[in-house]
């Protein structure tokens, strides 16, 4: 695995893993687990999620309160990063516990109790990560993560079967002269 030191910038991405709190003097920063790289940021784990929410075109409230309108899930709720991608993290603890951990659902490959009542992830990558939680609340936030993968994409397919797109329907953008800027007109060959 490469090790990069401190980075300026990050947006979470489909190699991210996990981002853990780390103390670097008086300030608490993030490390960044990716499938072959780990590297250190200045922001807190929440400011991360925060920002990369925002990259990907929404704000962090606005993703919890669509999973709790997907799931009802309102305490320690997973979100949705980016719905393209498909990153969907989860907190280990409240998020605004300073020792919150975020963990991408996607990269989790199995868990096991640990020692004093901690748990070990073993990622994709087959990288362990030992998490100061419970087996039993590790469970419990893998399987809240999937309701809401689960949930969002019943309602993906519920548009796709309520509204399908027509074969070979291509939108084209036209400047047009009356008051409309743009006509959408459709190629059906």
């Amino acid at each position: 695995m490469k090790k990069n030191n401190l980075i300026e910038e990050y947006e979470i991405n489909p190699h991210t893993m996990a981002i853990l709190p780390t103390t670097y003097g008086s300030k608490t920063y993030s490390e960044i687990l990716e499938i072959d790289n780990q590297c250190i940021s200045p922001f807190k784990p929440l400011e991360i999620v925060k920002k990369s929410c925002e990259y990907f075109g929404s704000s962090y409230d606005g993703r919890k309160d669509g999973s709790r309108r997907l799931t009802g899930i309102t305490h320690k709720a997973p979100i949705i990063v980016d719905p393209h991608t498909g990153i969907f993290l989860f907190p280990t603890t409240s998020p605004s516990n300073p020792l919150c951990i975020w963990i991408s659902h996607e990269h989790v490959l199995s868990w096991e109790p640990g020692d004093n009542n901690m748990t070990v992830v073993t990622f994709r990558n087959k990288q362990k990560l030992l998490i100061p939680m419970s087996i039993r609340s590790f469970d419990n936030q893998m399987s809240r993560t999937s309701r809401l993968r689960i949930s969002f994409m019943q309602h993906i397919q519920y548009m796709d079967q309520k509204y399908p797109i027509r074969p070979g329907a291509i939108m084209q953008f036209e400047a047009s002269e009356n008051r409309r800027p743009y006509r959408i007109s459709q190629d059906f060959k």
